[in-house]
């Protein structure tokens, strides 16, 4: 019984123990992949790049709109009121851990803020500046 538990320790503390943002390097290598695809010239994601993005605004609305000024903070839909998770990883560990959902809230996001479709390589941008963000 002993031995049983001291493995589940152990288990427990390797799976604390793995890097935030596992995931969403997973999610990012594909729109790497995609970045290469629509830009022959790609390097890499800048986070440099992804926190402009994250602060631009288009008329009335920003990504900082709902999800405040820190990634870091629970925001709020500005038109539902609707309470929304923090955005960066380090305090959001779901975050960026279903690609699925990860297109579907960019497709929906870059839409609405930008008035058009993400690219690849400003959604790793953005990924890459929410995944440095402490």
């Amino acid at each position: 019984m002993k031995s049983n538990l001291n493995k589940i320790y152990w288990l427990a503390s390797l799976a604390l123990a793995l890097p935030l943002g596992v995931a969403a390097n997973q999610v990012q290598d594909s729109y790497r992949a995609a970045a290469k695809l629509e830009n022959p010239a790609f390097k890499d994601f800048s986070a440099a790049a992804g926190q402009k993005l994250y602060a631009t605004k288009v008329g009335e609305l920003a990504c900082a709109s709902c999800h405040t000024d820190s990634p870091l903070a629970a925001g709020k839909h500005v038109k539902t009121n609707k309470d929304i998770l923090p955005l960066a990883p380090a305090a959001n560990p779901k975050r960026f851990t279903d690609a699925a959902n990860v297109e579907k809230w960019f497709k929906r996001n870059c839409n609405d803020v930008l008035t058009r479709a993400c690219t690849a390589q400003e959604k790793g941008d953005f990924i890459a500046y929410l995944l440095s963000v402490k």
